[in-house]
């Protein structure tokens, strides 16, 4: 098993199957590894590579040789698929991700709903695929990941995110309608993903966390969606991958019935905890990106090893990493992972 490929290792790792050692991975969207370190020593750099696949494949490739990380992370950002449905996008700079700047509809009322499949037809999107089209013939063994942003996060994103949330209480049905048309454009543009060449994919719905729904409402508007887009990702012959943000003790049970392959959670989620309580989950995750950012590769190396002894079936960073993070702590971190392993 020494000879293992990091795709090998990942699907494995996501079936359940027995490997050498964790994978160390960094999925891409919400999850961007693309930090200023990577960029400032390299010709591929953002905001440009959001918009050319280009340039996108090579900044990917960047990302994964200088960190060691073991796959492809893309897209950077969480916009591409608010912006095919209507909001303004601020790209942001080298040091700055993308971030919405105005989203089109004050109320779920109000959505204007758009033909089927916009999202894949839109310039960003494509350069999505073309890059991990390219990204996955030229390297084999390294998994491409196609990153989506779950469906209540990308709702948060086309509909002002306070009346939004105040809507899944008040607006039940019409919340149902937005919630349904967001996700076949999800579905869709997953689909795209993996006929393009994705090997796994990535659901972060940072919106859909206990901390902010509770659980009745994270059981109505975020449960049935998260698995009905990771129903349609199986349904395209790969693994999904879903991450929760935040404490997830009010949805433990919640959590339970989730049809994802791997579970991710935040820093101050009990990883061996939540193993012991949910039997048969996969779990990723979750050395903390403030450590990563401000520690040091001593500290970053004595909590990886500390991780790896709770039985973490993937090991990635908790959260979103900010892109001013060291690219030595991320290296002590993926090199702390192989060691221990």
């Amino acid at each position: 098993m020494n000879s293992i490929s990091p795709r090998e290792r990942l699907l494995r790792s996501l079936g359940g199957k027995t490997v050498d050692r964790p994978p160390v991975i960094c999925p891409g969207g919400m999850m961007n590894a693309a930090v200023v370190d990577v960029m400032t020593s390299g010709i591929y750099k953002l905001p440009e590579a959001h918009h050319d696949p280009d340039l996108m494949s090579g900044l990917a490739g960047n990302v994964q040789r200088e960190t060691g990380f073991e796959n492809f992370g893309i897209p950077f950002c969480m916009t591409v698929e608010a912006e095919s449905l209507g909001s303004e996008v601020d790209y942001g700079s080298l040091e700055c991700e993308p971030k919405i700047g105005r989203e089109p509809f004050p109320s779920v009322k109000e959505v204007e709903f758009r033909p089927r499949g916009v999202i894949g037809r839109t310039a960003r999107a494509e350069a999505v695929i073309e890059a991990i089209t390219s990204l996955s013939r030229e390297y084999e063994d390294i998994p491409a990941i196609g990153s989506v942003t779950g469906p209540l996060s990308t709702a948060a994103s086309i509909v002002d995110p306070m009346p939004f949330l105040k809507d899944l209480r008040r607006e039940k049905d019409a919340a149902h309608r937005v919630l349904d048309y967001v996700c076949g454009e999800l579905e869709d543009y997953a689909r795209l993903m993996v006929e393009g060449g994705a090997s796994v994919i990535s659901i972060a719905d940072p919106t859909a966390t206990g901390e902010i729904l509770g659980p009745k409402i994270f059981r109505e508007f975020a449960l049935p969606y998260l698995n009905r887009l990771a129903d349609a990702v199986h349904a395209a012959g790969v693994p999904v991958i879903i991450h929760i943000c935040g404490n997830v003790r009010s949805i433990k049970s919640e959590l339970a019935l989730l049809r994802g392959d791997a579970l991710s959670v935040d820093a101050m989620v009990n990883l061996k905890a939540l193993k012991g309580e949910t039997p048969g989950i996969t779990t990723m995750g979750n050395l903390s990106t403030y450590l990563l950012e401000f520690g040091n590769e001593g500290s970053v190396g004595k909590s990886v090893r500390a991780l790896m002894n709770q039985d973490i079936d993937i090991m990635a960073p908790a959260c979103g990493l900010s892109t001013s993070t060291p690219i030595e702590n991320i290296r002590a971190f993926t090199s702390a992972v192989r060691e221990t392993g």
